[in-house]
């Protein structure tokens, strides 16, 4: 069995999060982002499966742009086998 992990990018948590002035949304040009920790805590979990032997394999996936990247390499930097990306607008 594969374990299949969602990843997501989001603005760091130790960041201060801004509006926008047009209320819009929130600042996020020249914000540090990382992976969701609830996510992290997913990898994680999936890891100590396949240590466990329950699963064989741990991929990390996420759909986004391509700064999504760096999500996905902290997944695998983390221990996962593989990671994809599904990029979207």
């Amino acid at each position: 069995m594969k374990a299949l992990v969602a990843v997501k990018r989001v603005v760091d948590y130790n960041v201060k999060v801004r509006v926008k002035a047009d209320q819009t949304g929130v600042e996020t040009a020249n914000v540090k982002m990382s992976m969701n920790p609830f996510d992290e805590i997913a990898v994680e979990e999936g890891l100590r499966l396949r240590e466990a032997g329950i699963v064989s394999e741990v991929i990390v996936v996420s759909a986004g742009v391509q700064q999504c990247q760096e999500t996905i390499r902290t997944g695998l930097a983390m221990g996962a086998d593989r990671g994809v990306l599904v990029l979207t607008d």
